[in-house]
């Protein structure tokens, strides 16, 4: 079960509490270096997913192409 799923939906309140926490604990200079990490972090995560979902396409063709047709 996601960790999402038991936190449920966040609004904007929520999100403006984390935002502020998030301030306080980087400060305003190094918020910027986390969130371009943040985001490149992601971008590689997604690469990554789109990478392993394309092998798992390609291998399932590649034996459905094997099996002898009736």
């Amino acid at each position: 079960m996601p960790i999402i799923a038991l936190i449920g939906p966040l609004g904007w309140s929520e999100l403006l509490i984390i935002f502020f926490i998030i301030l306080i604990v980087f400060g305003p200079r190094r918020l910027p270096e986390v969130a371009e990490a943040l985001g490149k972090s992601i971008q590689k995560f997604k690469k990554a997913s789109r990478e392993v979902r394309d092998e798992i396409s390609v291998n399932t063709d590649d034996s459905n192409d094997d099996k002898p047709k009736s």
